[in-house]
């Protein structure tokens, strides 16, 4: 399985940027599927997340600025992200619980992206 970001660059702020997540391999279901991320000197933290359902859950410093959604059918999820600020700046990482076929068995791990730089300008 790989999750591959995209999306990332070079904004000013109050830009807009929309990172995508797509997922390959022999993936049987996503269930909860979020975004993360790690500024230098500063440990990763969680931005977004979207369970199986649809429900999502924002880190305050993003709310109302963020939105996560997810296409299963197309197993992407995306991060929109509105009115960047400076403090935004980071590498920001796709991650997920994935269901895949192992042999005879379902097994579910956690899989991680490799992240893609948002750089926000003041």
């Amino acid at each position: 399985v790989q999750l591959q970001a995209s999306g990332g660059g070079l904004v000013e702020t109050g830009g807009s940027l929309r990172l995508s997540c797509a997922a390959s391999g022999n993936i049987f279901s996503m269930h909860d599927m979020g975004w993360s991320r790690q500024a230098p000197g500063t440990q990763r933290e969680l931005v977004a997340g979207i369970t199986s359902g649809g429900n999502t859950n924002y880190a305050d410093s993003v709310k109302g600025r963020f939105a996560i959604s997810r296409d299963n059918a197309k197993k992407t999820v995306l991060l929109q992200m509105n009115n960047l600020k400076p403090e935004d700046t980071a590498v920001y990482y796709c991650n997920g619980d994935i269901e895949i076929i192992s042999g005879d068995q379902y097994v579910t791990r956690k899989y991680w992206g490799q992240g893609t730089q948002v750089t926000v300008s003041s």
